[in-house]
């Protein structure tokens, strides 16, 4: 669904690439998180797949990106958009209605979505995050998680191929970020539907992607299944990505010569090495 090849881009005011020598293959219907520290390159991966760079943000631009069959440099921002739904980090910055349902209906009235499929699509996007509940509230009205559940109803409204999404639970207590999560992943199953997640609680992504991508200095580290990453937590932790404390404690066993299994992701898969370690 997603390849990058040999992928650079330095913004026209900067001084040098931000990324570099990307080459990255996504398949369809995968579920790809996207971590790293501050500044890293993580967001103008996601600019690179839904047709923002070049598009918006000139610079200079070297190997390709193709999402769906279309390489990004020659195609145009409206058939990228038609394949990509996006959903930002500022999320008033994307709002541009005054009520909810408003919003989800500007995006199927602009992709001129036949008539007779509006109120469907209406209906079962705000089903699908769990806001029937919202669709007369007016968007200033809301709290940012809300707003965050009306910007991916309106994004999954359109049925998109690919679904990006740069910090989705950056306003979101805990709870509120695994309830996001969970829909996101439960509609990418039931649709096919290839997610794009960056997200800095790499705990959060580690329980629910395939494929999770590890980008430091510009460059890609890591891509691979989030328990063969999160076994590398010490190198990991050097480049600026707190891998969740159970992590670190198995790791730091099988280091000591007391765990053989796999990588943990999580305290239930913590739990369950611990009763082996215990056992023997």
């Amino acid at each position: 669904m997603i390849r990058f090849t040999d992928f650079s881009f330095r913004y026209r005011e900067g001084a040098a690439p931000v990324v570099r020598n990307i080459n990255l293959t996504i398949p369809a219907g995968c579920f790809v998180g996207i971590t790293g520290a501050a500044g890293s390159g993580k967001s103008t991966l996601t600019y690179a797949i839904n047709g923002i760079i070049p598009h918006c943000y000139p610079g200079d631009f070297y190997g390709s990106v193709e999402v769906d069959g279309l390489d990004t440099l020659d195609s145009s921002l409206t058939d990228i958009s038609a394949r990509v739904g996006s959903v930002c980090q500022d999320i008033d910055s994307q709002m541009v209605s005054t009520v909810v349902e408003d919003e989800i209906l500007y995006g199927l009235e602009n992709f001129a979505v036949p008539k007779d499929e509006i109120p469907g699509r209406v209906q079962e996007s705000l089903v699908a995050m769990g806001i029937e509940d919202l669709r007369d509230r007016t968007i200033d009205s809301l709290s940012g998680g809300q707003k965050q559940k009306v910007a991916v109803a309106s994004v999954l409204a359109l049925h998109p191929d690919v679904l990006v999404l740069d910090e989705p639970t950056a306003e979101l207590d805990p709870v509120s970020s695994v309830a996001v999560f969970e829909l996101l992943a439960r509609y990418a199953n039931e649709h096919g539907t290839t997610v794009v997640v960056v997200e800095q609680k790499i705990a959060l992504l580690s329980d629910y992607a395939d494929l999770l991508v590890i980008v430091d200095k510009g460059e890609i580290r890591y891509a691979d299944s989030p328990a063969e990453v999160l076994s590398h937590s010490e190198e990991l932790l050097a480049l600026g990505v707190n891998c969740p404390r159970s992590t670190t404690l198995m790791n730091a066993l099988r280091g000591a010569g007391i765990y053989d299994g796999p990588a943990v992701c999580n305290v239930p898969q913590a739990v369950e090495g611990l009763k082996e370690v215990l056992s023997c």
